[in-house]
């Protein structure tokens, strides 16, 4: 696996000119990549800058609507605390081929803290919050209702793709939600993945105390379990890696080749897209903050051409198709590769086609399976008359397999 193409060298260009990497944030109670809190708890951000410096980073916080839509509110009516906090928390990485600073901040704090719920993002500048490094998207739950979900098995012809059904009820911790239950929507998303939204879903039917969704466009497709590979050693080859080795200072993890359209589901444990820093060296674990190196990962498709785009995505990237995770055809192999940099540790993934309208497919190359286990997310938000925001009133999770 010596090929280079042309693309493949610009690539490595083009990642090694971005400084900041391996962007995390977590609930650290359940060590959870999903970024929802109540009042008075807090999520973990976690990043590398690969310049290995020491510059101080500035953050601040903005709220969202439901759909993730600017709603104009002024910083004093959803947060307390100063207009932007430091990131001054950080460590230089010991012991790797890859010099890199690691910063970490716990939020929300006594210098930035929410006061209203809802969706919000996480905005991490330099010089100017418009100018923004990254941004990163997390929610702050009330304690106003329950929400359970339920998911089936679906057949509809004229979408055969479209294979799970979610329902969902919610009740209330007080007779307000089911007095207004105009004001109530709810969001489904499968995955942390907020390109498989269904949004802005209203009841369709309340019992008591109860508020049901049972509509049927809640529907999604199964999709497949995702690809894994674990490089937390990078002397050997393990956990679906097929080869690694060191060449001038940089080291390089080939994965083993996946292939495109299976006909039969397979089940595979998988953490649902998530992601895990680790270093392991002969049994003894190593800090992976500031200990895990970095490697140019290999990913393969075994597959004839096609003229689809396909990228490879995850919670790593947060499922979003760049030319840095897209895959390119080389004819020699007959096979699709993406080459991207990352910092060891354990990985799932997914291969993804881009329709033409810009959405994505998750199930075209991977397979859509009814059987499939999926993380399941319900987001309740409520705005009664009078509020001038999206409240996040519930939130729910199903991750069970389909019976």
């Amino acid at each position: 696996m010596k090929f280079l193409s042309l693309f493949l060298i610009a690539l490595s260009s083009f990642v090694l000119g971005q400084d900041i990497r391996s962007i995390q944030l977590f609930n650290p109670q359940t060590n959870d990549e999903t970024p929802v809190i109540g009042f008075n708890e807090q999520l973990i951000l976690k990043f590398d800058d690969l310049s290995n410096s020491s510059t101080v980073y500035r953050y601040t916080l903005k709220h969202f609507d439901r759909n993730w839509q600017d709603d104009g509110l002024f910083f004093t009516e959803y947060a307390n605390g100063s207009l932007n906090g430091l990131i001054d928390n950080f460590q230089y990485s010991f012991n790797t081929l890859q010099p890199y600073t690691n910063y970490t901040l716990a939020f929300p704090n006594d210098k930035i803290e929410p006061k209203i719920s809802g969706n919000f993002e996480i905005i991490v500048y330099k010089d100017s919050q418009n100018k923004p490094l990254f941004t990163k998207r997390f929610s702050v739950v009330e304690d106003g209702a329950n929400v359970a979900l339920n998911i089936s098995r679906t057949t509809d012809a004229r979408r055969p793709q479209i294979n799970q059904r979610v329902e969902v009820q919610a009740i209330g911790n007080n007779a307000a939600l089911s007095q207004n239950i105009n004001s109530v929507s709810l969001n489904v998303i499968q995955n942390n993945n907020w390109n498989t939204a269904v949004y802005n879903q209203r009841p369709s039917s309340s019992l008591g105390n109860k508020i049901l969704f049972q509509q049927m466009n809640l529907t999604f497709p199964g999709n497949n379990e995702f690809y894994y590979f674990d490089n937390k050693n990078m002397n050997q080859a393990f956990d679906m890696v097929a080869g690694a080795e060191t060449v001038e200072g940089i080291n390089y993890t080939y994965l083993y080749p996946v292939w495109a359209f299976p006909l039969n589901y397979q089940y595979q444990p998988d953490v649902n897209g998530a992601f895990y820093f680790r270093r392991n060296d002969l049994g003894i674990e190593r800090v992976a903050d500031k200990e895990a190196d970095y490697s140019w990962v290999y990913f393969a498709l075994d597959s004839e051409k096609t003229d689809k785009e396909i990228y490879v995505l995850g919670g790593f990237n947060d499922f979003i198709p760049t030319k840095e995770n897209q895959m390119f055809y080389d004819e020699t192999a007959k096979k699709y590769i993406a080459k991207i940099y990352l910092k060891q540790g354990f990985y799932n993934y997914i291969l993804a086609t881009k329709n033409t309208d810009g959405s994505l497919n998750f199930g075209e190359i991977n397979g859509s399976f009814w059987q499939t286990e999926n993380l399941y997310q319900a987001y309740l938000y409520y705005r009664p008359f009078g509020r001038n925001y999206d409240g996040l009133i519930g939130y729910g999770e199903f991750r069970k397999p389909v019976r």
